[in-house]
């Protein structure tokens, strides 16, 4: 089933503020907790979807993003198809002070444990324009925290492993009970109960670990994609955090892009725009051979229809757009200056003022009007 769109899930304008947001997931939120909506499925997955777009929307990148590229421009890699995918206990460990005290974690309306969440990571993946056009599969080396091997944990003694500390104050209308955070265990529950040489206080290492990225086609430079998961872990078997995968495009050596098209600038003889001529030129991943037809203007453009790029959030190609520059010799022999000196004056090598070229971008303009 197609993902639904963030604002239509949270019911909001995109014009919405942070407040208004906030506001909109909060309600959602309550209305379909897994406490008030026991054994209801599909409540929890209102709940899920609500959550995952509260997530995006939140942070003013990812809404950028989003309202860019939308849903496909959040996808990432393998480990969990972008910034979706949420499961209960990510939504409870990031977004658990949304509720405030009417709800706990889910579970019979009392508090429960929170997992706790990994620090995310950020690395520049180098892409050709060959590797944009069809999309990679790269394989990335980093270095991140993870869990060292004979890490043991035991329940916390400050909250009895339940990650909550419970107080009860006399009033005057009598016992009143709170409940808040263990500030031991930052409400995981747990506790280091061994420590392996090397690793630090929460019996952590840093590691290097090799990445497989998925890059869909049509990514631009500039653009974060997000891997789910594959970020720095988190000590107690916590929710992992993510990876954030930044597109950096290197320089074509003879092609530019705009969007989804491709430029290029072919230079001819005057020769060959007087006569008429068939020319190779570069495209994505090849050649393609056009034809120069007799009496062809410096400024002309030539489409190619789809030999242009993809993009990550629309069907079809753009198109390869070649511009053809007429080339005036700087240096003639005499020979050359005798033929030409013949045509001087001639009716057809003055200019006609009736019928000029129109400049380059009036032309690629009128291309797509």
């Amino acid at each position: 089933m197609a993902k639904r769109d963030y604002y239509e899930v949270l019911g909001v304008d995109r014009k919405a503020s942070a407040s208004d947001i906030k506001k909109a997931y909060r309600k959602l939120a309550l209305k379909y907790h897994p406490d008030k909506n026991p054994e209801d499925t599909q409540a929890e997955e209102r709940f899920k979807e609500a959550a995952e777009a509260y997530q995006i929307l939140q942070e003013d990148q990812k809404r950028a993003q989003y309202d860019r590229f939308g849903h496909e421009g959040m996808k990432g890699g393998p480990a969990g198809g972008g910034f979706g995918g949420m499961n209960m206990d990510d939504i409870f460990s990031q977004f658990g002070d949304i509720f405030g005290g009417g709800f706990g974690g889910g579970g019979g309306g009392g508090g429960r444990r929170r997992r706790m969440k990994g620090s995310n990571l950020r690395i520049k993946v180098k892409m050709t324009l060959e590797e944009i056009a069809e999309g990679v599969e790269k394989k990335v080396k980093v270095f991140k925290q993870v869990q060292a091997e004979g890490s043991e944990y035991s329940d916390c003694q400050t909250c009895g492993g339940t990650g909550q500390v419970r107080r009860v104050q006399n009033t005057i209308l009598g016992q009143m009970q709170t409940a808040s955070t263990c500030p031991q265990c930052q409400g995981s529950g747990q506790s280091v109960k061994k420590r392996p040489s090397g690793s630090d206080e929460w019996g952590m290492v840093r590691k290097e670990a090799v990445v497989t990225l998925d890059i869909p086609a049509g990514v631009e430079d500039g653009m974060q994609l997000n891997v789910r998961g594959e970020g720095n872990e988190a000590p107690m078997d916590g929710v992992a955090g993510d990876l954030l995968v930044v597109i950096e495009a290197i320089p074509h050596e003879q092609l530019q892009r705009n969007g989804k098209n491709i430029h290029f600038d072919l230079y001819i003889p005057f020769t060959e725009a007087a006569l008429g001529s068939s020319a190779e030129v570069p495209i994505v991943g090849g050649k393609a051979k056009i034809k120069i037809e007799p009496g062809t203007q410096s400024g002309r453009i030539v489409r190619l229809r789809g030999k242009g790029l993809p993009s990550v959030d629309s069907y079809g190609n753009g198109d390869m757009l070649i511009n053809i520059n007429v080339w005036t010799p700087k240096q003639l022999t005499k020979e050359e200056k005798a033929l030409l000196e013949q045509l001087r004056g001639a009716a057809n090598f003055e200019p006609d003022v009736d019928h000029q070229e129109k400049g380059f971008f009036e032309k690629v303009r009128d291309m797509f009007t």
